[in-house]
């Protein structure tokens, strides 16, 4: 049995922050009332659901009446992207996103090709960017939605959203970024990245699962996805859930402090320097160099299958990208997209770091990847 037992898989879900659950814990026995309500035991729940809302909103940098809470990072892209998609069929029915969106953008986007929507997927060139003068090109007169990560969950790219922002701008179209990996790490004032909707995913940001939000810049009309009683101001019918807003309010207070990315950065870059140092050549960054998630690291060992790798790591949490299947080796999209040799991506492994990992565990993986080399090479 395994002594080891590190979590280097942030990028797929975070802890709860101990303030988090702090925040949240008096909610499991008291505030029980229907934050919609109008007696004294709505009082405060009603209370903790808006400064939550405001909490989101200064993180963002705009006005609590444009965020929508949500059940997640999926339900938020889907309410952007069919929320437009059916709010403005008057105007168009054409969207533009890219090959490397997570599943929660490119599904809805399948969905709609099959209302009658028009959908360009961009291509991204070597280290998963997209070229904001094709997105400019693939602009027509019935473009009615542009939307584009703003940072990648496998590679951890970040895209050139400012300058994507300026082209939508231009052309009066709405802009929407699912920014679930990037809150927390980098800044995401909307302001400054000039977009119309933001996703927000709570278990990338030290909250619970089970809820998210949506930035709305106002006069940003969407057809919601839930009908009922008006809740959210009648974007998102149900009873919000005040336990797990002043969870995901929490988290984003705590995320306005970026300096503990400082340190993270520096540790990923001692990982994958020690990796280079170690094993040369044989190892392959995936993603951009410079344009990158400061937690983030997607490395291909090569000659050895990323699977593997994993499976010889006994107790490290991390994730690969590529899987096998009878026999063959399947890169995931996003790798498959960048262009990655299968030869080079079979031996793709996701290392992302958090605010909790140290020095020592870094250390750990180190030795222990050394082991499974010297093993694949005798």
């Amino acid at each position: 049995m395994s002594m080891v037992s590190i979590y280097l898989d942030y990028n797929a879900s975070t802890p709860i922050d101990p303030a988090v659950a702090a925040a949240m814990r008096p909610f499991l026995d008291e505030a029980f009332g229907n934050p919609a309500s109008g007696h004294w035991a709505s009082t405060p729940a009603k209370a903790a659901l808006e400064q939550a809302r405001a909490q989101v909103a200064t993180l963002l940098g705009c006005a609590p009446d444009e965020i929508v809470f949500a059940s997640g990072g999926s339900e938020a892209n889907n309410l952007a992207i069919k929320g437009t998609f059916f709010a403005l069929q008057n105007k168009g029915e054409h969207i533009i996103t890219t090959a490397v969106e997570h599943p929660a953008v490119l599904a809805p986007c399948r969905f709609l090709e099959r209302l009658g929507a028009g959908v360009t997927y961009l291509p991204v060139d070597a280290t998963g960017r997209v070229d904001p003068e094709a997105v400019r090109r693939a602009i027509t007169p019935r473009t009615v939605l542009i939307s584009v990560m703003h940072a990648n969950n496998e590679v951890g790219t970040i895209q050139p959203i400012e300058e994507i922002g300026v082209i939508a701008r231009e052309h009066g179209i709405r802009f929407h970024i699912d920014a679930a990996q990037s809150v927390g790490k980098v800044p995401t004032r909307v302001d400054a990245l000039g977009v119309d909707l933001l996703t927000i995913a709570g278990h990338k940001l030290y909250a619970p699962k089970g809820v998210g939000a949506l930035y709305v810049r106002r006069g940003t009309t969407l057809e919601p996805l839930i009908h009922g009683a008006g809740h959210e101001q009648g974007r998102r019918a149900g009873t919000e859930s005040a336990l797990l807003a002043v969870g995901l309010g929490t988290a984003c207070a705590l995320a306005q402090d970026l300096a503990p990315m400082t340190h993270v950065r520096a540790l990923r870059d001692r990982f994958w320097k020690a990796l280079q140092d170690r094993f040369g050549d044989r190892v392959v960054l995936n993603g951009h160099v410079e344009y990158r998630l400061p937690n983030t690291l997607n490395v291909s060992f090569v000659g050895v299958a990323g699977a593997e790798v994993l499976a010889s790591l006994d107790g490290v949490a991390a994730s690969t990208g590529s899987a096998c299947h009878a026999g063959r080796v399947e890169l995931s999209p996003v790798l498959a997209a960048m262009g990655i040799p299968e030869k080079i991506g079979m031996g793709a492994v996701r290392f992302s770091l958090g605010r909790q990992t140290t020095d020592a565990e870094i250390d750990t993986i180190i030795a222990l990847l050394g082991g499974t080399f010297a093993r694949s090479a005798s």
